[in-house]
């Protein structure tokens, strides 16, 4: 639990690398005399929040890798003594006489209290491995379970681990994404980080309940027996390194999936800018329109108020509007017009000579 706490601490620390690193690229990339952008700027903050992503993705990446280099560094009781997660009992006692041989305190010349800690450790090694059912726990527990005393079957071990171990552990990092999430910082991704909690949490029981190893832990192991470099992992292991991925993937949507789904490119961040400043003018040109029709309205009003209740005046404003439509609309039309010379020209034609009104 202090470990998440600790590391969600260390997650703001990115933030400070972040301008740091800014001044650098601004530095080397904008030549001397020439302005840098603006702070707040549509291309300062583009460049913010790439360089945070990849900030943060880096140092998260440090931090897996520094939790598997502990792993590594930590050992096992397998790797301490040499033999392979599948050796017998019987290759087991061989290797640690041989060891017994070459590390006793009675036969090194160095420090005695050193020499005797570490044959004490050989040998509580080579006994926990040598018991079946401490085998098992200490594949999947750990080595803490040297010190369950009331323990001795199988059944022992993998109750007091779940119990005492796996379920006490969740319920409090529950209670601390719960609290933090009131507080405000794990806001980004809620149904995802309960996801991974409730899932990670299942993937643990499984894999000290089950008799053999999780075929996560099958695949991995296989891809390094490839490279002699990298140890196999024990369940106990992988579990560590497994809630250390998921403290790093919390970190991830709270420092990384809020700067994903914003949007600070320049080019979209001006089209943006330009369609709303269209819809502005839009919204305006329509308030002015309604605007004219209300006030066109009120003046046809105005203009109509004499001739209302007057019948006479009303039938006699009604033949001088249509004598006006016909007179400078239908008389007006090109198309009218040319209709009536041609007709003309025509009855000038066919008249007959001396006739009146051939003219």
């Amino acid at each position: 639990m202090s470990q998440f706490l600790s590391m969600i601490g260390w997650s703001f620390l990115p933030k400070l690398a972040t301008a740091w690193i800014q001044t650098i690229y601004y530095g080397i990339t904008i030549r001397a005399g020439d302005p840098r952008p603006a702070l707040g700027s549509p291309r300062f903050n583009y460049h913010r929040r790439n360089i945070n992503i990849l900030v943060v993705a880096l140092y998260l990446a440090y931090t897996i890798y520094e939790a598997d280099y502990d792993l590594r560094r930590r050992g096992s009781f397998y790797t301490d003594l040499g033999v392979p997660f599948h050796a017998a009992d019987r290759d087991i006692k061989s290797r640690f006489r041989r060891l017994a041989a070459l590390h006793h305190p009675d036969k090194t010349g160095s420090d005695a209290s050193d020499s005797a800690a570490y044959f004490m450790h050989l040998k509580v090694a080579s006994d926990t491995l040598q018991d079946a059912a401490k085998r098992f726990a200490y594949e999947r527990f750990g080595p803490e379970t040297v010190a369950w005393q009331k323990c001795v079957t199988i059944r022992d071990f993998v109750s007091r681990g779940v119990l005492l171990g796996i379920l006490p552990h969740y319920a409090v990092v529950a209670g601390s994404i719960y609290v933090l999430g009131l507080l405000g910082y794990m806001d980004f991704g809620k149904f995802y980080r309960w996801l991974i909690l409730l899932s990670l949490c299942v993937f643990e029981i499984q894999a000290v309940t089950r008799p053999r190893f999780p075929s996560l832990l099958d695949g991995l192991n296989f891809v390094f027996s490839a490279t002699a470099a990298h140890p196999p992992y024990l369940p106990f292991q992988l579990i560590q390194l497994s809630r250390k991925l998921t403290i790093t993937i919390y970190i991830a949507l709270s420092q990384i999936g809020p700067l994903l789904v914003m949007d600070t490119s320049p080019s979209k961040r001006a089209v943006g800018n330009e369609d709303a400043l269209l819809l502005q003018g839009l919204s305006r040109l329509e308030d002015i329109t309604g605007q004219f029709d209300a006030d066109a309205a009120r003046l046809m009003d105005m203009e109509m108020a004499p001739y209302k209740g007057d019948a006479e005046a009303t039938s006699n404003l009604q033949g001088k509007m249509r004598e006006w439509l016909i007179q400078n609309t239908i008389h007006a039309d090109p198309m009218v017009r040319d209709a009536m010379g041609t007709e003309l020209r025509k009855r000038r034609v066919d008249v007959p000579a001396g006739a009146k009104g051939n003219r």
